[in-house]
């Protein structure tokens, strides 16, 4: 008896294929029977399906994370938004306070940052004694003691409105 390999199944399939008991030796053509290419595409996609479909559904809901873009939620934008009003003239924030917006937003700190870039980018233009604080090489800290371009010393000066 002849046994050959299925590939789909990686199973061995009894007495599939020819032999040399089962040629025709007449000479004439042989019948050879018809296959149809769909079926067997649709076989070997439901083998896959079922092979993998685990894999597959894990890798989907990967990927629809990373996919996920678009906008934040409405009452993390809010947060970050009031935060962005208290602070306009100065809008960076230090590490501790991004740590807190974090937290209160339920965003990672890497969107708290993105979400600052874009906000500065988008809707910030520093005053011109802010560009020469900058220019000065002031840390943003220090900002609050110079107004209108004069030391303001240790007062209660904060940027904001």
């Amino acid at each position: 008896m002849h046994f050959q390999y299925d590939k789909w199944t990686d199973e061995k399939c009894e007495g599939v294929g020819s032999s040399e008991d089962d040629q025709d030796n007449s000479g004439g053509e042989t019948e050879l029977p018809e296959i149809d290419p769909r079926a067997e595409d649709r076989e070997l996609k439901s083998h896959l399906l079922r092979k993998y479909s685990g894999y597959l559904s894990s890798l989907k809901q990967e990927l629809s994370k990373k996919k996920k873009k678009g906008k934040l939620p409405k009452e993390a934008r809010q947060k970050l938004l009031s935060w962005w009003e208290l602070h306009y003239k100065w809008p960076y924030p230090s590490e501790t306070e991004k740590v807190a917006l974090a937290e209160s937003t339920g965003l990672d700190q890497k969107q708290i940052n993105n979400w600052f870039i874009n906000q500065r980018k988008r809707h910030w233009k520093p005053s011109e004694d802010m560009q020469f604080m900058v220019m000065d090489g002031l840390h943003p800290q220090n900002a609050a003691l110079y107004m209108d371009g004069h030391y303001m010393g240790d007062g209660p000066y904060r940027l904001g409105p």
